[in-house]
């Protein structure tokens, strides 16, 4: 009864939010007149319109319109130009030069002269909802369009003295019911943090099912309407530039379907003919030439073009998705590389919190439900799975699969083994009960060279999780035994670590050479390395790296990370402790009562911070400095702090309340960093109307 009251005062005060606060503008502009001083604005001598109903930017100098306000309402709206009309102009040459967000600025006379100091709003027409705008003007009002020259923007006219209307957003609603619903799960009142966890409790077991088949479902139907539109070839070009393809999985999986192992792409005689393809500068000389195509981040080689990205997501789902639609269509289908992305992050997801649940009952057996689902999160935050589920491009790929990987890999391994002894004074320790789950997990392990070789490192797991037992195996020369784990670590690894050598052996002869050397991208890459004196710092931005917040939608902002020298560096919203602070609870491994409590696992944890720490330092040296490379190291330092957080809640109750605050204020962080304008593959480029209907609840009131 305590949970459904509380989940009756939540639905009412999420209908006055939303009728009253969210609608407050329609309130506050009930009294407006809404009378327009004309049929159309009056156009600077910046401004045309053009046929369709454009307004094209020829000086920016005079790029305005002039409206008359009369003060009965604070609120404007801009009218879009018909989608017919725009789409008419797409169609054309000009295409790209429509913009769908459109910045302006509000100027009022000022004397003589106009008062330009009114802060910039910016309106899209994209979604109803993101036309109107709030501007407490009156008289003669100039609005200036801040956009380049030439930009054709979609809007016919603009509109003082707007009356907003009331718009019952279900969208919005959904979201709130969403966030109450899971505060309201984590009060004391819903009795999870009474309940501890139990993996063979049955309806443990069919909760956690119904939360993966949800997913599931998400995936399954948005990869359906994925395929039913995205089979146009993602290749972009600009005269004097680089061509980008974003199908190189696709087109690896072609490649291994016809027996190559380099990609049939065209290649321009001259940079075949180069003296030294690699250089930037030579490069850029064929681009300003009139040279294409020259592929972007793609390895160039001997003549011929490659991926250096991993193989096995092309040989595991890209050429199994062109074979089994070439039974229904000729030559078959290109799997989207955004349905793999997602088909792996649902896997990704579930394994990580499969990994949380067995290391609770492992170092923290008694762990409530509400702890545990919270520690859940944490690792996904931790583990960068939100960039990865909002970036789906090739670029997520490798690290997707090399998480799926790794992360089943370490879940296998540490149901291989159980504790024993602990007797009187002796000290307790592992024993391996299970072969196949440690053969199983050596495959899945040994398995990500062929994704993201970095991930590979996570075999060093089995140094504490193995050994103890290998010892006494030696001590009684059980020679049996230890020849059963040598076969269970070895020979799954052997099989699939041997293809990915011999592939690597006909591309480049050289069994360990992966091509991300041969990558055409902003310099020189068989050269170039960090500096030195970056490193420092491109290691604390890695790790403490502070937000930046911002006064305006999405109240967060990529924050700047300036170095010594140029490097490799990706717009950055924070570092790892930015993205998930409970990750610093990995740092009290070294503590004596952590140690102790933690007990034969210890061992197992302090190898997981120490791999974190390694491969922090070994991205630096080598890729510089990458919001994706978090999830390299992000999840081990979580695989460290989750049981340490476990063990925390367990011991200080009063702890659970912290905790849940940093968990939900780390889950806005990363919904936040989505609409991040600045960012690779942002939102307000890539689907304005979500970008703006979002920004659009709180833009008004």
């Amino acid at each position: 009864m305590r949970v459904l009251r509380s989940a009756l005062v939540a639905l009412a005060l999420v209908l006055i939010v939303e009728c009253v606060v969210c609608n407050l503008a329609h309130w506050r502009s009930i009294g407006a007149s809404t009378d327009s001083a004309s049929a159309a604005n009056a156009l600077g001598p910046g401004l045309s319109r053009t046929a369709q109903g454009l307004l094209e930017v020829r000086d920016p100098a005079g790029a305005y319109v002039e409206v008359k306000a009369d003060g009965s309402s604070e609120y404007w709206r801009a009218d879009a130009t018909p989608a017919t009309h725009v789409q008419a102009v797409s169609d054309g040459a000009r295409g790209d030069d429509v913009v769908s967000t459109v910045h302006l600025r509000l100027a009022t006379r000022d004397g003589d002269g106009w008062d330009m100091r009114s802060p910039s709003v910016t309106v899209s027409p994209a979604t109803p909802s993101a036309l109107l705008f709030r501007a407490p003007a009156r008289g003669l009002v100039r609005i200036w369009i801040e956009e380049p020259r030439g930009t054709l923007v979609p809007i016919e006219n603009f509109r003082a003295n707007v009356r907003v209307p009331f718009v019952f957003d279900w969208a919005r609603v959904a979201a709130m019911a969403v966030l109450a619903a899971f505060v309201i799960l984590l009060l004391p009142s819903t009795g999870l943090w009474g309940v501890a966890l139990d993996v063979s409790s049955r309806r443990q077991r069919l909760a956690f099912a119904l939360a993966a088949g949800a997913l599931g479902v998400y995936v399954v139907v948005r990869s359906v309407m994925i395929i039913g539109y995205a089979q146009q070839p993602l290749v972009f070009h600009k005269d004097g530039g680089y061509t980008f393809d974003f199908d190189q999985y696709g087109h690896l999986a072609d490649a291994l379907l016809h027996g190559r192992v380099w990609l049939d792409l065209p290649v321009p005689d001259e940079l075949a003919g180069a003296a030294d393809p690699y250089d930037a500068a030579s490069r850029a000389r064929m681009l300003a030439d009139g040279v294409t195509p020259i592929y972007w981040d793609h390895a160039f080689h001997d003549g011929r073009w490659y991926s250096y990205f991993g193989v096995l997501p092309a040989v595991a789902l890209f050429a199994p998705f062109r074979l089994v639609t070439s039974w229904f269509t000729p030559g078959g289908l290109m799997l989207p590389t955004t349905c793999a992305q997602l088909w792996l992050m649902a896997g990704v997801s579930v394994v990580a919190c499969l990994l949380v649940i067995r290391l609770l009952g492992l170092v923290a057996p008694r762990t409530s439900l509400a702890g545990a689902a919270l520690l859940c999160i944490a690792m996904m935050l931790g583990a960068n799975l939100p960039y990865l589920w909002f970036r789906t491009n090739f670029y997520s790929v490798p690290f997707s699969s090399g998480l799926l990987l790794a992360m089943l890999g370490l879940w296998l391994w540490l149901g291989a083994v159980r504790t024993e002894g602990g007797g009187g004074d002796a000290p307790r320790t592992l024993r391996i009960v299970s072969m196949a789950r440690v053969a199983w997990g050596a495959l899945c392990i040994a398995a990500t060279i062929g994704c993201r070789p970095t991930f590979a490192f996570t075999a060093l797991f089995a140094l504490p999780l193995f050994l103890p037992d290998l010892r006494r195996a030696a001590r009684g020369r059980r020679r049996g035994r230890i020849a059963r784990l040598g076969a269970a670590l070895l020979l799954p690894a052997l099989a699939v670590t041997a293809p990915v050598l011999v592939y690597n052996q006909l591309r480049f002869a050289s069994p360990f050479d992966f091509g991300n050397a041969y990558q055409l991208t902003v310099t020189d890459m068989t050269r170039f390395h960090t500096p030195a004196e970056n490193m420092p710092l491109t290691v604390f931005y890695y790790l403490f790296l502070p937000p930046r917040l911002t006064d305006a939608f999405p109240f967060l902002a990529l924050s700047p990370t300036p170095l010594p020298r140029w490097s490799f560096t990706e717009p950055c919203v924070g570092g790892l402790f930015a993205l998930m602070p409970l990750a610093l609870c990995a740092f009290a491994l070294p503590w004596p009562a952590v140690r102790r409590r933690c007990g034969v696992w210890w061992p197992t944890l302090a190898t997981a911070l120490a791999l974190a720490a390694l491969l922090v330092v070994f991205d630096a040296f080598v890729g510089g400095l990458g919001w994706r490379y978090i999830a390299d190291f992000g999840w081990l330092f979580m695989v460290a702090a989750v049981p340490v957080v476990a063990l925390m809640m367990r011991r200080w109750p009063w702890t659970r309340a912290p905790v849940a605050i940093v968990v939900c204020a780390a889950l806005v962080f990363a919904i936040a960093s989505c609409f991040v304008v600045g960012r690779d593959d942002m939102l307000v480029a890539n689907d304005p109307a979500l970008f703006h209907r979002v920004r659009s609840w709180f833009a008004l009131p």
